[in-house]
């Protein structure tokens, strides 16, 4: 344990200047990196043109935030507490013939409803009225992004169904792991890398902690016969114990990631931000990918070989150790990656971000069936597109993760193995 407590420790020693660098940004706005919370947008004219230098303020009691327009017409203000605030767009700031939308609300009251950061948007154009959205239109959104975030849920329960497959091991740290990945994004990019190699390096970030906890804290545990729930205990101790290490060096406010902010655009009846389409088609690919190495190569085999019966695969000539130690690897790679696709998709990164999904991953995990990879995939889609699906059926927003657990037992109440798990004898 120590040797794990060591390891990461001595990666955010490295980056620990990172938590006080300034997340790139095209909004100007001093309080951004002094508070965690922010509510932010983006100005664009009726030909979708971005409107830079427009004056934005927000006001809550003695609180009082103003910025400017980026060149891309993006906008954050930082503030102190979630709540109710005033904005106001200061029209007299707006270029010359542009003004708000017919019907257009300013100055409005927003409310923060589960997100750390709250988007606000403002209509122009004239003769433009503001219409509520279509519910079919908002149905096929809510269905893409549901998609998105089921398979980037996925990222991460494959790993973790990974490792209880060879290991039997709950392992309540997989959040931690989710965390690191993003947060080591950030750190990187902080130190000036370019943003390809900061997420390079993220991911080796992300297997080499996977390594270290197994050759540091679970191989050692394992050789000791030590029990799964005494070792489930020692996970839940090691994802505390981690968690607030990052706090530590990374501090508790929310840093964004580069390109964090962006547009939606329309393809054909859809409408999606780039970042959750890139997460869409990157997750997908990954996925892909581990399905192939699991079927096809004699690795893949190996691995279902040792999650099926660690004993026979050992005796017929299969490294259970190694195979076991590869497990871990690819299971943090894969969780950082889905933590960084999870920090564009808030969007934010912040300590305890991957802890904010991890009931979700379990989720995933236990519908699908505990220990098979196919499951984990299944059921992590299944819990995403549930959680978005909701919203649209009039389910408050700060109660879909609540919904997507409610599913799960119900399930399990009429299939106890998860949908693609099989029958076991217990006692």
């Amino acid at each position: 344990m120590g040797a794990v407590f060591a390891f990461v420790a001595a990666i955010l020693l490295v980056v620990a200047p990172a938590s006080q660098a300034t997340t790139p940004s095209p909004t100007p706005s001093p309080s951004n990196q002094s508070f965690q919370n922010s509510i932010s947008g983006f100005l664009r004219d009726d030909t979708r043109a971005p409107l830079a230098g427009v004056t934005v303020t927000a006001k809550s009691g003695d609180f009082t935030g103003t910025t400017k327009s980026g060149a891309n017409g993006s906008w954050t203000i930082g503030v102190p507490v979630q709540g109710t605030y005033r904005v106001d767009l200061d029209e007299s700031t707006l270029p010359e013939g542009i003004k708000l939308a017919d019907g257009q609300e300013n100055p409005r009251s927003v409310t923060f409803s589960q997100t750390s950061n709250l988007s606000v948007i403002f209509a122009f154009g004239k003769g433009i009225v503001i219409q509520q959205q279509d519910f079919g239109q908002n149905l096929i959104n809510r269905l893409v992004a549901g998609l998105s975030f089921g398979l980037l849920l996925a990222l991460a329960s494959v790993g973790l169904s990974l490792i209880f497959g060879t290991t039997g091991l709950t392992n309540f740290a997989h959040g931690e792991m989710v965390t690191l990945g993003a947060v080591l994004v950030f750190a990187f990019n902080a130190m000036n890398l370019p943003f390809w190699l900061a997420i390079i390096l993220a991911l080796v970030g992300g297997g080499l902690f996977g390594y270290a906890q197994d050759a540091g804290l679970w191989k050692p545990l394992r050789r000791r016969g030590t029990g799964l729930v005494p070792m489930m205990i020692v996970s839940i101790g090691l994802a505390l114990a981690i968690r607030y290490i990052i706090q530590f060096y990374f501090g508790g406010a929310t840093q964004q990631l580069p390109f964090a902010q962006s547009a939606e655009i329309q393809i054909g009846p859809i409408s999606i931000s780039p970042n959750n389409l890139w997460s869409l088609v990157i997750s997908a690919v990954v996925i892909a990918l581990i399905g192939v190495v699991l079927l096809k190569t004699r690795l893949g085999k190996a691995t279902r070989a040792v999650a099926d019966n660690p004993a026979l695969a050992a005796a017929s000539g299969i490294d259970v150790d190694a195979v076991i130690r590869l497990v871990w690897i690819v299971g943090g790679v894969l969780a950082s990656l889905g933590g960084i696709l999870w920090a564009y998709y808030r969007p934010g990164v912040t300590f305890d971000m991957g802890s904010q999904i991890l009931l979700l991953i379990f989720a995933g995990v236990t519908l699908g069936g505990l220990g098979t990879v196919f499951g984990a995939l299944i059921g992590s889609i299944i819990v995403g597109v549930f959680v978005e699906l909701t919203t649209v059926f009039g389910l408050a927003a700060d109660l879909k993760y609540v919904g997507a657990l409610f599913i799960m037992i119900v399930v399990l109440l009429f299939r106890p193995q998860g949908i693609l798990g099989r029958r076991e004898r217990v006692g």
